[in-house]
């Protein structure tokens, strides 16, 4: 029962990242019927950003204290992924919108190796010990169950983002003009609404979200390098499709259940396999749930918002 309890806990933190990130994909194809695939790599850039903000602030101010050195970190990375989305959609996606569907997606393929590559170029291909500003001391909940503060914020700081987003989209006119491109971006912008500032807007809301994650994982493993979004992006994008891409209480459902399942199978899988595997090849539940989704139920477990495009 202990290691139940401690995969829940585990598959819920990251069942929470995944869902960030999700949020990113399924906001974009809600809207534009586009797959981003470089949205991973914009969550490494939001993490390895955040690391040099926090380097420069532990120089410059060591005595700043460390979640004001944290706030600094996320102060720097957020509007630079947010800059990074912007550019994304306004260089590489915005004369595509009535392209063949291939083209919007072998360029996202393009930007995310791009963006890879800059990194490479201006971080190295080293692996950098992220600073743990936030306490990753286990605090123990019953005989054999921990969590750390760290995770703790985490879950707390993502269930918070989930709800603001669910907010501004369903609450308030952005909102009201984001599902109303989602509908239809040509009849939108005939009744007044920015479809162009609408969808940019998107990916930059998507953006931030991403950062914000990166700089989650960052902190819960404790290391950044310029790959390390490649596979929580290709899980989110398993956590939305499973969730049902395009409704973001789909992606949001999605993550937890991806992360859940994930843990709990990473949890048990030497004792059903008796002792053939362990718990390393805990990646291989996403991509198992994405085929058995794709297969069985097409459209995710909430159903898939289709947006007339004629």
């Amino acid at each position: 029962m202990e290691t139940l309890l401690q995969q829940i806990i585990n598959g819920l933190v990251v069942g929470s990242m995944y869902a960030l990130v999700a949020l990113g994909y399924t906001m974009v194809y809600g809207i534009l019927g586009l797959i981003n695939f470089a949205h991973g790599d914009v969550l490494m850039v939001g993490a390895l950003i955040a690391l040099q903000a926090i380097s420069f602030a532990q120089h410059t101010w060591p005595n700043l204290g460390a979640l004001p050195t944290l706030a600094f970190g996320m102060a720097v990375s957020i509007p630079a992924a947010m800059l990074v989305g912007y550019v994304m959609e306004r260089a590489a996606y915005r004369r595509l919108r009535n392209a063949p569907r291939l083209a919007p997606l072998i360029t996202a393929i393009g930007v995310s190796f791009l963006l890879q590559t800059a990194a490479m170029i201006i971080w190295g291909r080293n692996y950098y010990s992220f600073p743990q500003l936030i306490s990753t001391t286990p605090l123990q909940l019953i005989d054999g169950v921990f969590i750390t503060p760290v995770q703790i914020v985490i879950v707390i700081s993502s269930g918070l983002l989930m709800l603001a987003l669910t907010l501004l989209v369903n609450k308030t006119r952005i909102g009201r003009a984001m599902r109303a491109t989602a509908e239809n971006h040509r009849i939108a912008a005939l009744m007044g609404v920015n479809a162009n500032g609408i969808i940019a807007l998107t990916f930059v809301i998507g953006s931030a979200l991403a950062a914000v994650a990166g700089v989650m994982i960052a902190s819960n493993y404790g290391i950044a390098h310029s790959t390390m979004g490649t596979i929580p992006g290709l899980k989110a994008f398993t956590a939305a499709v499973l969730g049902g891409i395009g409704n973001l209480a789909g992606a949001m459902l999605g993550g937890i259940v991806l992360g859940l399942v994930e843990s709990i199978g990473a949890g048990y899988i030497e004792q059903f396999s008796f002792g053939f595997f362990n718990s390393s090849y805990q990646d291989i539940f996403a991509f198992v749930i994405l085929g058995a989704v794709l297969i069985f139920r097409p459209t995710g477990l909430l159903g898939e918002r289709v947006a007339d495009r004629a």
